[in-house]
């Protein structure tokens, strides 16, 4: 199930509208490309002029930017895929500093990805681009890299090439208390009161199934998903399943696993990420991989549990850095310091003790009276207070020096 990297082109696009970029916006998967997308929705609603491009994908195109390169497609995650593809990713870094090189955009945001995106600062600021360097580009960083976690050390490696950051998460604003570096709360836009999601708890509504966005964890996290899934329909046949995906190569994963055990792909639906963007997609319980669809799911108060496997190295020496600072990987729980989803990591993330669980979200009423709890608590927490410094404002701000 090797997936090769796409081809680059010899260069990126010019920008629309000729003249120089008000906004570049750069995010290396599917989750960025959600967060970026509703920054810019309101940065458009505001701003109509504004002409705006990306390294991103097509939520941020549908939002009103010019797509300038899909970098959803292929992003990798841990120690061996990044080590594995490092001619590809070291050719796109540096296609995307010449094209900022030449078409200079007025601000330049990164948004997550920090491996590659705290890169583009430091050479922005090397080639006296960016203000940081003595050039006129600012250079903005929108969600926090996990430092709290690990690789504490970063922030002040950002204080020397950021202009300003901008975090989803209230306890992140201690993370920098001893850096100059102007980081503002913005609040998780998933959060507001005006955002849609794209689930929603329904009690009669179908089990989700979220094996993730990139191919390789995919192709890990499916197969356990499936033989719990089938382990759980077994005591409850009438149940049906949905996955949600982002499309190719993911959904090519998806179909040849599924071929490949067809008892288990019982009951299960493929529905492409794009068609629940206008009408949520209901469920009443989900078994997930931990990542932006995790806080999602708690964020709409859907039950159910949350597993992780990496590979045997990523996650060794992801330990090894991490530690005992970290009790969770999802971030419900972290935000909230207890089990919003219990989770099954590694060799804990077995089928017998995920089918066991998605029964219990059906058969325990306390369940989901805990979660609908859990869920009122990260709105409050993670919504701004009225009139506060939103995303969108806050970015706007770069354009005003």
């Amino acid at each position: 199930m090797k997936k090769s990297m796409p081809a680059l082109p010899d260069t990126f696009p010019q920008p629309e509208n000729s003249g120089r970029p008000d906004i570049l916006i750069v995010a290396g998967e599917h989750s960025g490309d959600e967060l970026a997308a509703k920054v810019i929705r309101d940065l458009l609603r505001d701003n109509p002029g504004l002409k705006i491009a990306a390294f991103g994908g097509n939520d941020m195109r549908r939002a009103g930017a010019q797509l300038l390169f899909d970098m959803t497609t292929f992003s990798a995650v841990g120690l061996i895929e990044v080590v594995s593809n490092l001619s590809f990713y070291s050719a796109l870094f540096k296609k995307m500093l010449a094209w900022i090189r030449t078409h200079r955009p007025r601000t330049v945001c990164f948004v997550d990805f920090p491996g590659m995106n705290l890169r583009l600062a430091k050479a922005m600021k090397k080639e006296g681009l960016s203000r940081k360097g003595g050039g006129d580009i600012a250079v903005y960083h929108y969600v926090s890299p996990q430092i709290w976690a690990w690789k504490a050390h970063r922030r002040f490696e950002m204080e020397k090439v950021l202009d300003s950051l901008g975090v989803l998460f209230p306890f992140e604003l201690k993370c920098y208390e001893d850096t100059q570096l102007d980081v503002h709360f913005v609040g998780d836009p998933f959060a507001a009161p005006d955002h849609r999601l794209p689930v929603k708890y329904d009690a009669n509504g179908p089990v989700l199934l979220l094996p993730g966005s990139r191919p390789k964890p995919v192709a890990r996290i499916f197969p356990v998903l499936l033989e719990s899934w089938k382990r759980f329909r077994a005591t409850h046949p009438d149940k049906k399943a949905v996955v949600l995906h982002p499309g190719e190569p993911v959904l090519g994963i998806l179909r040849e696993l599924m071929a490949a055990d067809p008892k288990a792909a019982e009951g299960i639906e493929l529905v492409p990420v794009d068609d629940v963007e206008n009408d949520a997609q209901a469920a009443s319980a989900v078994l997930m991989s931990s990542g932006t669809m995790s806080r999602t799911c708690s964020l709409a108060g859907i039950p159910g549990a949350i597993l992780y496997l990496a590979n045997a190295l990523t996650w060794a020496v992801g330990r090894l850095l991490v530690g005992d600072k970290v009790r969770y990987l999802g971030m419900a729980n972290i935000l909230l310091d207890r089990d919003v989803y219990p989770e099954y990591l590694q060799k804990d993330a077995t089928p017998e003790k995920l089918a066991a669980r998605l029964c219990e979200c059906f058969d325990n009423p306390a369940i989901l009276a805990k979660m609908q709890k859990d869920c009122a608590e990260l709105h409050a927490l993670l919504h701004p207070r009225e009139n506060a410094l939103n995303a969108a404002r806050w970015l706007a701000r770069s354009l005003e020096k």
